[in-house]
């Protein structure tokens, strides 16, 4: 027997799978190699950017800097991205008093001062200004070729450099993270967000793409129209820690990165499990149902047609969105939100819609501290233990099923081989 343990907020779940049917366990690829000291990786990045002049060419004294920083519901170090970044900006002459650090919210919930100076450092927190995005305070750009009106938040609009930090991995939607997406969605306003996000159900919106895909071009489209000077952008292994870092052009550095993440996480299997067991990784990325999902989207790949996907997720803070839950609650089956968002794009029953794509194909067992009733009757079966969780799942596909693990479901793309 193997034991095999899932991350859940703090801690792990834990059960046996027998050996000969375990088809393996599922991790982004570490390379092998030492990465190195996380300062020597973002100084080497930031002495030789992708695409862009150094930083220190970019400003200078009497120029105002909006750096955008993400909410804690995102894995990025910002409190170790921020200390090297502010260094290049104090050395060329710019002033604490011209930096303001932006945290892009796209529509969830403020962060509270604790959690601002938790996100940034207290260092960083005592010498800088550090402000919430509102996305009821924004101006007007234009609008992209695909109808999404561009209004970002106005700080950002009324800096004269803006720079964007961030993680990358995988999007379900937007093919990565990273890049231009710190300000659209994560700085614009609830209509720009939800025009972008429409464009999900078109083709191409999948995970891992960018050329033609249509989320991808129109937010980068519409933060053209503002303007990034420089990005910052990182990928953090299973322990959060800095393995590789890309700044420079808000493309060409993010394009680099991006095939870093896809070299790291797209990773082959043999064949499609009966059983996948799949966590997001632990707090925060299982803060809330709403951003676990990411998770299941990716478990979808290594699961057979009618096999059950076992989907573990803390969800400390609830459903993580009133609208995703009332659309959850609403629902009498997964072909109703289907059906439903085909009509009316809601964002927020974005998320339902996509998981109920995955009950499509497969049954969900979901494992979390969440209450039973609160997830509706779109097709969700709540467990209170994953031991109960995966027997169930045998007496649908037997006892002899092929199980895969994806600890870290999140920042991995399993490919079946051709």
């Amino acid at each position: 027997m193997s034991q095999v343990e899932l991350p859940f907020g703090d801690d792990h779940l834990r059960c046996s799978v027998p050996d000969d049917q375990l088809l393996g366990v599922v991790l982004p690829a570490e390379g092998g190699e030492d990465h190195g000291d996380e300062c020597f990786l973002l100084r080497e990045a930031l002495a030789h950017p992708i695409g862009s002049a150094p930083l220190r060419q970019l400003v200078g004294p009497g120029r105002k800097v909006a750096i955008v920083v993400s909410d804690m519901t995102r894995p990025c170090p910002s409190d170790r991205l921020l200390p090297p970044l502010l260094e290049e900006l104090f050395a060329a002459g710019v002033a604490a008093a011209d930096v303001k650090i932006v945290v892009a919210l796209g529509l969830h919930r403020a962060q509270t001062a604790a959690e601002l100076e938790q996100m940034v450092g207290a260092d960083v927190y005592a010498r800088v200004a550090v402000v919430n995005h509102d996305p009821e305070d924004v101006v007007r750009l234009g609008v992209t070729a695909r109808g999404t009106p561009v209004e970002i938040f106005r700080p950002l609009v009324d800096a004269d450099v803006r720079i964007c930090l961030g993680n990358l991995e995988f999007h379900y939607f937007a093919g990565f993270s990273g890049g231009a997406k710190s300000i659209l969605p994560g700085c614009a306003s609830k209509a720009t967000i939800t025009a972008n996000h429409g464009l999900m159900t078109q083709p191409g919106a999948t995970t891992g793409r960018l050329a033609g895909n249509p989320v991808r071009e129109d937010l980068e489209e519409g933060v053209a129209m503002l303007g990034v000077d420089f990005i910052l952008n990182v990928i953090v292994d299973d322990h959060h820690h800095i393995v590789a870092a890309f700044a420079g052009d808000v493309e060409t550095a993010h394009r680099r990165g991006c095939e870093a993440v896809a070299a790291r996480g797209a990773v082959p299997i043999a064949e499609l499990a009966d059983i996948v067991l799949v966590s997001a990784g632990g707090y925060p990325l299982d803060v809330n149902m709403y951003q676990a999902q990411k998770a299941l989207d990716n478990a979808v790949h290594a699961v057979r047609e009618g096999g059950v996907i076992v989907w573990v997720a803390e969800c400390r803070e609830g459903l993580g969105s009133e609208t995703f839950a009332a659309w959850l609650q609403e629902a009498d089956s997964a072909d109703g939100i289907l059906e439903r968002i085909g009509r009316e794009f809601v964002l927020g029953g974005h998320k339902a819609a996509a998981i109920a794509s995955v009950l499509q194909k497969a049954r969900v067992h979901f494992v979390s501290q969440l209450p039973v009733d609160i997830l509706g009757q779109v097709g969700l079966e709540p467990f209170a233990d994953l031991d109960a969780a995966l027997a169930a799942a045998r007496t649908v596909v037997g006892e002899q099923a092929r199980i895969l693990v994806l600890p870290y479901g999140d920042s991995v793309l399993p490919q079946e081989a051709a």
